[in-house]
C-alpha cells in the first residue's frame, strides 16, 4: 500500500464519467489532505466534450513538501469508476500502483498491479441514492490506501455535500470504508492460509 512516509508524495487519479461526482471526490481528497491532515495538495480536473456522460478525471497530488508540478504522470493510486476511464489511464500504472474499481462498471483486463473492487454504484442504490457512489468509493479508497485520514475525509465530506445530506453521505463513506477493511482482512486470512498450507 502506498502509505505516506516522510517527504513522500502520493499521486492519485480519480476517473469516470460526468455525473458520477468524480471531480467532487478529487476535491474532497485534496481538501482532506490539506485542511484536515495539514499536507500540501493540488487538484487538476479535466472534463470530456460533454460534462454529463463524457469522460472526466481529477488528478490529486498529496505531499509533505511543496508541489511544483500539479499533473500526475504515474499514479500510485488509480480510482476507476468507468471502463473508458480505466482504459485511458491503465497504461500509466506500474507494478507498485494500486487500482480501485467499481466492479460492476470496470473490468480491468491484464492490470499490471494489485487491484481491489467494490460495487460502489450498487451499494449507493441500496442506500437510496446512486449519486453517493463516489462517496462510497472514497471510503473504500481511504481504507485500502490511507491516502488521507478518516477523520479528515469525514469532516471534509460534511462540508462538501448539500445541506441536510451530511449524515447520509457519512454513512455512505463508512460503508465503503468498512468494505475496504473487510477486503483487506479477507486477503490477510487467505495469505495466512496459503502460508500455513505451504508450511505443512
Amino acid at each position: 500500500m502506498p502509505k505516506q512516509e516522510k517527504n513522500h508524495q502520493i499521486e492519485i487519479i480519480v476517473t469516470g464519467f460526468g455525473g458520477q461526482g468524480i471531480i467532487l471526490a478529487g476535491r474532497i481528497l485534496g481538501m482532506s489532505a490539506s485542511i484536515g491532515d495539514h499536507k500540501e495538495s493540488t487538484l487538476v480536473q479535466a472534463y470530456g466534450p460533454e460534462s454529463r456522460g463524457g469522460a472526466c478525471n481529477a488528478q490529486v497530488i498529496i505531499s509533505d513538501r511543496p508541489i511544483h508540478y500539479p499533473y500526475v504522470n504515474t499514479p500510485q493510486i488509480l480510482v476507476a469508476m468507468s471502463q473508458a476511464g480505466y482504459d485511458k489511464f491503465a497504461s500509466a500504472l506500474t507494478p507498485n500502483s494500486v487500482l480501485l474499481v467499481d466492479q460492476d462498471l470496470v473490468h480491468p483486463e491484464n492490470a499490471p498491479c494489485d487491484h481491489f473492487a467494490i460495487s460502489a454504484t450498487r451499494m449507493a442504490e441500496n442506500l437510496g441514492n446512486k449519486m453517493m457512489a463516489n462517496i462510497i468509493m472514497l471510503g473504500f479508497c481511504t481504507a485500502i490506501t490511507h491516502a488521507v485520514s478518516t477523520e479528515a475525509a469525514q469532516a471534509t465530506i460534511a462540508k462538501s455535500v448539500p445541506k441536510g445530506t451530511e449524515e447520509r453521505n457519512i454513512e455512505a463513506y463508512n460503508k465503503g470504508f468498512d468494505y475496504g477493511l473487510s477486503t483487506l482482512k479477507g486477503r490477510e486470512k487467505r495469505a495466512a492460509g496459503q502460508t500455513g498450507a505451504m508450511a505443512q
